[in-house]
């Protein structure tokens, strides 16, 4: 093997995930830390509204991906003011705003009152309103608005602030990033032991951790049947202007069921509005196509009808990373030395406070917490490598 670099943990990708990881892990004291990646600080995120909403993006038959995402959710507080002081006052724009989920028609809100009675059956706190009572919460919603759910402690976070305070908290924890891609993944022994990178060097490592969001299991020397595929599912977001004389256009996320299409709204403290998201499984391609910008206007127009009035100040797509049933991969994987913090799919900024501290706790003593067992990338596994 050539010579190059040493580490005692190994982080493949530097998103937001990734970056979390590294950052915990080496607070943790688990020795020297490397990140590798070519763009950090890159990924979804930078894509992502940074909606906080473990209850009102809770789906039937996820109870316990809605368990780890309220975990998350209660740690972002503290998770958001721990970063801003380790990254020198950077601002991560969490924001404790709340969440409506409004219904357009009468099936909707139907749709909408089972879910209010399963979020009952669960405990859960969400408060049902009249189409008037939501519209009293925001004015610039649509007439028709025939109901809605509120739910005071779905919040956000602004996923490009939050990248950037977790690259510097790295920096800060002295973690090591690499800015080039990890083209092999190093097995000996029928054991995982860092990486090769695209400039020819080697980074050796105790421990790897897979984070490369929907590239994971494209990684070559990876054997096969360790990891699913994890599919990458195109998501194309708008962001307009909100003007001053129109503010505050939204006081909260707005989400609601358009054309049998998930919309939601982010208004942010600086007068940003983040409109998303498309979801389309058309492989790699982050291209936005007139298609996407068209429905997402046209459906939000339907939501709140102000929004033509407002700047379109920009158009991405980026791509969540999907594991066959939807659910983050975490933990220690069927190859030894090899780690799995990936498949995240809609929930990647939500996830990343739990799970870099489930991560960092396994890491640093080889127990994987609870929280994490269902969550186990052996859930998949095919073929136990030789």
């Amino acid at each position: 093997m050539a010579a190059g670099t040493r580490a005692d943990v190994l982080v493949i990708g530097g998103g937001v995930i990734g970056l979390a990881v590294a950052w915990r892990a080496a607070q943790r004291g688990v020795g020297r830390v490397c990140v590798v990646d070519p763009d950090p600080g890159g990924g979804a995120a930078r894509v992502a509204a940074g909606m906080l909403a473990p209850v009102t993006e809770l789906q039937y038959g996820e109870e316990p991906l809605l368990r780890l995402g309220m975990a998350s959710n209660e740690r972002y507080a503290d998770f958001a003011a721990e970063l801003a002081e380790a990254g020198g006052g950077a601002d991560t724009g969490y924001r404790r705003c709340g969440t409506l989920a409004v219904a357009l028609d009468s099936d909707d809100r139907e749709e909408l009152r089972e879910l209010h009675a399963f979020h009952r059956r669960l405990g859960l706190d969400s408060q049902w309103l009249t189409g008037r009572e939501a519209r009293k919460l925001e004015p610039m919603l649509a007439p028709g608005v025939q109901g809605g759910l509120h739910v005071a402690d779905d919040h956000q976070v602004d996923g490009r602030r939050l990248l950037s305070a977790l690259l510097r908290a790295c920096e800060a924890a002295g973690v090591v990033v690499h800015r080039a891609e990890a083209v092999e993944l190093l097995v000996e022994h029928d054991r995982a032991v860092g990486a090769r990178l695209a400039t020819g060097e080697v980074v050796t490592a105790g421990r790897t951790v897979l984070a490369a969001g929907p590239h994971s299991h494209r990684l070559p020397g990876l054997p096969p049947g360790v990891l699913p595929a994890i599919r990458p599912v195109k998501g194309q977001i708008l962001r307009l202007r909100i003007p001053e004389p129109y503010r505050p256009f939204l006081s909260r996320n707005v989400r609601a069921v358009v054309r049998g299409q998930h919309l939601y709204l982010v208004p942010r403290e600086n007068g940003e509005l983040v409109v998303g998201a498309t979801s389309e499984e058309q492989g790699y391609d982050t291209t936005v196509t007139a298609g996407g910008v068209y429905e997402l206007l046209r459906d939000a127009h339907d939501l709140v009808p102000g929004i033509t009035e407002l700047p379109l100040v920009e158009t991405t797509a980026g791509l969540r990373p999907g594991s066959p049933d939807n659910a983050p991969l975490l933990g220690p994987t069927a190859l030894p030395g090899l780690v799995a913090a990936t498949g995240h799919y809609r929930n990647g900024v939500l996830l990343t406070p739990v799970t870099a501290d489930l991560l960092a706790e396994y890491l640093a003593t080889g127990t994987l917490p609870a929280l994490a067992e269902p969550f186990s990338p052996t859930r998949f596994t095919t073929k136990v490598p030789a």
